[in-house]
């Protein structure tokens, strides 16, 4: 079963992101408390364990939940192989679509200073909030049919 690992907050964009005990995904807004979060395309952001594990490589000391700006830390499931108009199951109600996978990176982010490369360029989802509610580490995180 495919699950989330943390729920991750900043109130500033370019910066790493804090572990918060549970968020309020807010439909067609994103994640309260988030500067992510507003009317567009890229409310709510995801990134595999998986994939910070390849990151790992490139520097092993600070890498932590949040730390390359994810809202939501996921294990168990291949996101950034997941098509855009996926559609994806959050805890008890929440619903996402995948809507941009990958991104570019910007100049002067204290991410790509944390860690020397950013995976989220290449592995990094990002989604639109269909439905909202509360997640928790420990939800389901599943992709579900339309």
């Amino acid at each position: 079963m495919a699950h989330i690992l943390a729920v991750n907050i900043s109130e500033k964009k370019k910066t790493p992101k804090r572990t918060v005990d549970e968020g309020r995904l807010i439909e067609d807004f994103g994640l309260e408390g988030d500067a992510h979060a507003g009317k567009w395309h890229r409310q709510v952001s995801l990134l595999a364990k998986e994939s910070i594990e390849k990151a790992k490589g490139m520097r092993t000391d600070g890498l932590c939940h949040g730390v390359f700006a994810e809202n939501l830390t996921t294990e168990g499931i291949e996101l950034h192989t997941l098509p855009v108009g996926t559609l994806l199951k959050v805890g008890e109600d929440a619903v996402l679509e995948i809507t941009q996978i990958g991104k570019e990176c910007h100049d002067g982010c204290a991410i790509k200073a944390l860690v020397g490369q950013c995976i989220m360029p290449r592995e990094g989802v990002f989604a639109r909030v269909v439905r909202g509610g509360v997640v928790r580490a420990g939800d389901e995180i599943a992709a579900i049919d339309a």
